[in-house]
């Protein structure tokens, strides 16, 4: 199986959307090497503007250049650009719902050595919480690359999250549709809806459950805001009982998510497997998701003891 890293796919994406429209502009926060946005300067460099660590200027300017017709894109580490730039977000780019899409890189507890402090663990909760503001958390490098070129055509502010680390290539589609969820794997005791580097392990955990007679339905709900409520109710109709399983708190994320429509619409046993509520630690990327459960046999386990529970 292949594998690379989410924030590939969004540095070449870049290249191709910068080819078909001239209008397409992009800022970084120095930090464009680890973004990948560097593509897009080989290419365009007279279209590429450097600011600096500088996250909370970068999305005013952005905010600016999208008043004047620009479609501009923005990237930083998830952590800075979602926290040290939320009030300019909020107050410059979702409160005049521009279209500017802002690109999150180094996400969740898989950016490594790092550490705490540079970890994004909140960033799908902070964006999730402004109005306007959509949410997209990929699956793997295929369907990043589709939703990045999608993005150009979605109206108001658009939030990418993706990821330092490499992980398996397998989402097969030609298009990403903002507002759908994916059903990667039909089962009727569970379902289970995952988001990002998790899709996969979930996956892979359903396989091992299988040997044991347990028929898991795997979720892809890469579009967490607006998220398809269809359906996560439509699911939870069939098996009864949803896991929700993030790399992020557990406090405002897919899990949150998926629990207000559940609420609202079909009550449902819900077990939400994530961070929970602690800050991440400096190790590598396997050793952090072995201590916080993010393997598939932690996975199948979790699945098998809520069923029993």
């Amino acid at each position: 199986m292949e594998f690379r890293a989410t924030r590939e796919a969004y540095g070449m994406a870049l290249v191709d959307l910068g080819k078909k429209d001239d209008r397409v502009v992009v800022l970084d926060a120095d930090l464009s090497g680890s973004t990948k946005s560097k593509e897009f300067q080989k290419q365009f460099p007279n279209r590429f503007f450097n600011m600096g660590i500088a996250e909370a200027n970068m999305t005013g300017v952005a905010a600016g250049m999208a008043l004047t017709g620009l479609k501009p894109y923005a990237s930083s580490f998830a952590v800075f650009i979602t926290g040290r730039a939320f009030e300019i977000i909020r107050q410059s780019i979702c409160y005049q719902n521009l279209h500017v899409v802002l690109c999150g890189s180094h996400s969740g507890i898989s950016v490594g050595e790092d550490g705490g402090s540079h970890q994004a663990i909140a960033d799908i909760s902070l964006m999730r919480s402004l109005p306007n503001m959509k949410v997209i958390v990929p699956a793997d490098y295929n369907e990043t690359y589709l939703a990045v070129l999608e993005s150009a055509n979605i109206e108001g502010p658009v939030y990418i999250r993706t990821s330092r680390a490499k992980s398996p290539v397998f989402i097969e589609k030609n298009k990403f549709e903002l507002g759908k969820a994916d059903v990667l794997r039909h089962g009727n005791n569970v379902t289970v809806v995952a988001c990002g580097m998790m899709v996969s392990l979930v996956l892979d955990a359903a396989k091992l459950l299988e040997k044991e007679g347990i028929s898991v339905e795997v979720v892809n709900a890469s579009s967490v805001k607006p998220i398809d409520r269809g359906t996560i109710v439509e699911s939870a109709k069939k098996t009864g009982r949803v896991i929700t399983i993030e790399e992020h708190t557990i406090i405002g994320g897919l899990g949150s998510a998926v629990s207000e429509v559940l609420m609202k619409e079909y009550p449902t046993r819900v077990l939400r497997i994530g961070i929970e509520d602690v800050f991440g630690e400096s190790g590598t990327k396997e050793d952090l998701f072995c201590k916080f459960g993010f393997t598939k046999e932690v996975i199948a386990k979790k699945i098998e003891e809520f069923l029993n529970g």
